[in-house]
């Protein structure tokens, strides 16, 4: 069950943003191996994975996490820099 703004517990740890956007980026590109460094691009990406992976980022936050950013962010540990610094932690 995927978790939704209503329902999701807010993260206060950094550690844990990374975490959550590997899992995101681990489901929508179906990699089970990724990490944090994992690039976007070099894993399959494309214009639907990253809409996909913004839509999971907009029920946990409950903000629009535009897709530009999985384009200019391509890890999870850039994306979660960023995600941190605009939309506070998830």
């Amino acid at each position: 069950m995927t978790p939704n703004a209503a329902t999701a517990a807010p993260v206060t740890n950094p550690v844990v943003t990374v975490d959550l956007l590997v899992d995101i980026f681990r489901d929508v590109l179906r990699l089970p191996d990724l990490t944090a460094e994992t690039d976007f691009y070099e894993a399959g990406g494309d214009s639907l994975t990253a809409f996909q992976i913004t839509g999971r980022l907009q029920e946990v936050l409950g903000a629009d996490v535009p897709v530009s950013l999985v384009f200019a962010y391509p890890t999870p540990l850039e994306l979660a820099e960023v995600v941190e610094a605009d939309y506070g932690t998830a």
